[in-house]
């Protein structure tokens, strides 16, 4: 920390902040620097606990080549099919309800492809992800979800490409370095006050770009803005997105957007700890849930298991789970979907009872009413469609009919031994709520005019996901958005500021 003196200064050291960086130095900012409040072995944010899917548009086999070298077997073993513009459009729609912002959709979507396509050229590797989005049907591996590619080595993997690649281009991290507050002249932003083992320190910039995340790790600022009960639940990532970007923005008159009482919450392991633990990653989630049957303490289902595909409906299951009573959940199922399990089921630490009869199963599953649990699968078992045949690549139409909460699809009974139970809580990604940015990544203030010197990226910004989000899409939208405001911002500043 030898001198103050920037072009652009980007806070955070995850996705989207390193997209951020590379593209203001693209853009011509020849002094860019990353502060990441977080010691080295904890630093990238969420960036580091995430599996690294990325939800991205793809006409064929031709586009997905431009991100990933296949061999001629993978192509001729292997039905890509395609993720048009109208198929990210609908899924984003749909899944937010109609609520995402048109422009931020329209930004996110349009420039998923060329962005991926500009990291790969900065040293980021994508596979196909076979192993959690595609089944072999008939020989061929058949994709699903409009989920495909993933980063080479998931979240960790693409947080050390990134630190490889900005390290290369001359952009220094400072680690343990919190940002504190923004500094202004009362027109522009300046710079960014800081902390550092201990001693506050201001750093001049011609631009700022914060990339700094949520607020999911501060308990109060989720009561506060999510509601009751919000404080109860697991941390699915870093213990540092406190929300400090967006309080830093509001402190120079920032406009607040988005779904503020709302947040990307999954089923996760009732027992995993308080933040997520680098070591286990994303391991703590649990979703092969539309295979099986979700009960909650009083041994009722509570959802449709089998609305959608997981990449749907995964996002805002763990809000349902947390209004149950006790704030968790039994994932119930038998021998007969046991090899549908992801891998995140067989990890040591996990919550997990077994049995050789449903009434032992009753027995085992703590914190539930074991004689409407039995009840409950009686029914089930009673209602499931048996002529419709089941088949895990689409929506089947395998259902169930008469039941107060009917199963969509892959519906099958539960009757053949032996029985697994894992339980499950709420995990909180990152929340939706956030800084108001315009369509070049500038934050703007509460009259909506830009403010000069200041941009955002990530989700610190609020406005595209609501109620729910598109497997993937967060990874992505941190990835175009961070490009966009790093671009913004590196013009800019190349003018002068």
């Amino acid at each position: 920390m030898a001198t103050s003196d920037y072009d652009v200064i980007v806070v955070g050291a995850g996705n989207a902040a390193g997209c951020a960086a590379m593209a203001a130095r693209d853009a011509g900012a020849k002094k860019v620097v990353m502060l990441e409040r977080a010691p080295e072995d904890e630093a990238g944010g969420n960036t580091r606990f995430t599996a690294g899917a990325m939800r991205v548009v793809y006409n064929g086999v031709e586009d997905i080549q431009k991100l990933v070298e296949l061999s001629e077997t993978e192509i001729a073993t292997t039905d890509f099919g395609t993720y048009t513009r109208d198929q990210f459009f609908d899924d984003m729609f749909r899944v937010t309800q109609y609520r995402t912002d048109p422009d931020m959709c329209e930004i996110l979507v349009t420039h998923s492809l060329e962005t991926l396509v500009w990291m790969r050229s900065k040293g980021i590797q994508f596979v196909p992800i076979y192993g959690r989005q595609a089944f072999k049907i008939g020989g061929k591996f058949k994709f699903w979800g409009g989920l495909t590619v993933e980063t080479r080595g998931g979240g960790p993997g693409l947080y050390d490409a990134l630190q490889e690649a900005t390290r290369r281009e001359g952009i220094e991290t400072l680690f343990e370095t919190l940002a504190v507050d923004l500094l202004s002249d009362g027109h522009n932003v300046t710079g960014v006050r800081v902390k550092h083992k201990g001693r506050l320190r201001e750093l001049k910039a011609k631009c700022v770009v914060l990339a700094a995340g949520g607020f999911q790790s501060n308990p109060e600022m989720r009561t506060r803005y999510m509601g009751p009960g919000w404080e109860l639940v697991k941390v699915r990532g870093t213990r540092f997105n406190t929300g400090e970007a967006a309080r830093m923005a509001f402190a120079v008159g920032a406009a607040s957007y988005g779904n503020w009482s709302g947040g990307h919450a999954v089923g996760w392991d009732r027992n995993a700890p308080e933040f997520g633990d680098l070591a286990v990653g994303d391991q703590f989630q649990k979703h092969s849930y539309p295979f099986f049957v979700m009960v909650n303490a009083d041994g009722r289902r509570f959802v449709d298991e089998g609305a959608d595909f997981r990449n749907y409906t995964y996002a805002k299951y763990g809000r349902v789970i947390l209004n149950q009573p006790g704030q968790f959940a039994w994932q119930v199922l038998d021998a007969k979907v046991a090899h549908m399990k992801r891998d995140e089921y067989s990890i040591k630490q996990v919550t997990k009872v077994t049995a050789n009869t449903i009434e032992e199963l009753a027995e085992k599953l703590e914190g539930v009413d074991p004689q409407q649990f039995l009840k409950t699968i009686r029914e089930y078992n009673a209602a499931v469609r048996q002529d419709i045949p089941y088949n895990p690549n689409v929506k089947d139409g395998r259902r169930t009919e008469g039941l107060e909460i009917d199963k969509s699809n892959w519906a099958n009974t539960i009757d053949t031994p032996p029985f697994e139970g894992y339980a499950v809580t709420c995990g909180l990604t990152f929340t939706f709520g956030g800084i108001r940015i315009n369509t070049d990544g500038q934050v703007v203030d509460t009259g909506l005019d830009p403010i000069p010197g200041l941009f955002a990226a990530g989700e610190c910004v609020g406005g595209l996901f609501y109620f729910n989000y598109p497997g993937g899409s967060g990874l992505t939208a941190g990835s175009v958005f961070g490009r966009l405001a790093g671009t913004s911002a590196g013009r800019a500043a190349a003018r002068g500021g």
